[in-house]
């Protein structure tokens, strides 16, 4: 389980705690039925290959981008978002296992390591989107100045500072997760009614509110600057250009808002509760792998819909060839490709 739906199903008040990610729960059941048992691990690792293959396209063409091209901030960006997926679909195996076992069997360390990366790699991911969405607002309404402040070393600066308060908010985890024996061996964390509060709610603050607040203002922003440029004429095709936009924006946010609600409403709605009134039902398994295909989705919208990253792709399969050169012509494409990636202007 990544980011919230890791706290809401492996911690607990301090009376008893719930297993690991729902993999087991009271008297050493699972608390899923055996067809869950066999459909989650199959769930999670379609999402797991599909997201493995979609990150590793992204980080070569960016790689190949880095060699042949002037580096480009925005593409820092993306490459950090890849890597930080990445790392997260690297801890989903523990958790699969985790479920088809019904018990956690990799001992204490990887325990607390596991839940650690987890939360980070998800609060970084979700940071680097909020990032991402400034890079854009600055690049399309203050293209001068984004240029004159050296707009990509200062994004590479942000990529690597943004891990700071991630691990801030996973620091919990790999401090308080310990792996127990109760017929059953579990990783959970022994949470207060209180704790589990507060750092609910500073996961919900800091790591869904504020990154999903500051990602529809910008593109809010966006929109607003090309809707003024298109009433006064001073851009052709900006109409063509505001409802890419458009369309684009509200993707990006309701499936942001998708993926990661889910696990907060859950995680909320856990808090105070005990063991024996815990239930692993649906809804629980439902936010779980929304909150994990979030890694499948991110290259799919910031990177795939990008015309300009499709030719990339085509020609690092070695299919590069002069119909993509003449059925996109070079100033559209320019202005087409800007949005939404802006890694091709």
């Amino acid at each position: 389980v990544q980011g919230p739906a890791r706290l809401v199903l492996g911690s607990c008040k301090a009376t008893g705690s719930p297993p690991e990610n729902g993999s087991a729960g009271p008297e050493g059941t699972s608390g899923l039925s055996d067809v869950q048992r066999i459909v989650v691990p199959l769930l999670d690792a379609l999402i797991l290959a599909t997201g493995a293959v979609g990150h590793s396209l992204v980080v070569l063409i960016l790689l190949r981008r880095r060699r042949s091209q002037r580096r480009h901030g925005t593409n820092t960006l993306l490459l950090a978002l890849s890597l930080a997926d990445l790392l997260q679909l690297a801890c989903l195996p523990f958790n699969t296992a985790a479920i088809a076992l019904g018990r956690w069997p990799f001992g204490d360390v990887p325990c607390r390591l596991v839940s650690f990366l987890g939360v980070a790699c998800s609060c970084a991911s979700v940071f680097t989107l909020a990032a991402l969405a400034v890079s854009r607002y600055l690049t399309v309404v203050h293209p001068a100045w984004a240029y004159r402040s050296r707009c990509a070393h200062s994004l590479r600066a942000a990529a690597a500072a943004l891990w700071v308060p991630a691990m801030a908010l996973a620091a919990p985890q790999f401090a308080l997760r310990r792996v127990r024996t109760t017929g059953q061996v579990y990783c959970f964390t022994f949470l207060s009614d209180l704790g589990q509060l507060v750092y609910s709610a500073a996961l919900f603050l800091f790591g869904f509110a504020l990154p999903l607040a500051i990602i529809v203002l910008m593109y809010a922003k966006i929109y607003g600057f090309l809707r003024r440029a298109r009433r006064q004429g001073r851009a052709p095709q900006v109409e063509r250009y505001q409802a890419q936009v458009t369309r684009t924006s509200a993707l990006l946010v309701v499936v942001f808002t998708l993926c990661w609600l889910p696990s907060y409403i859950l995680m909320f709605s856990l808090v105070g509760r005990t063991v024996s009134e815990l239930r692993y039902g649906a809804f629980p398994i439902s936010a779980r792998l929304l909150a994990s295909s979030s890694t499948v989705a991110n290259p799919i919208l910031y990177v795939f819909i990008s015309q300009k990253f499709r030719q990339d792709l085509w020609a690092l399969s070695g299919r590069e060839s002069a119909l993509l050169e003449g059925t996109t012509g070079g100033k559209e494409q320019k202005l087409i490709t800007f949005f939404p990636t802006s890694a091709s202007s």
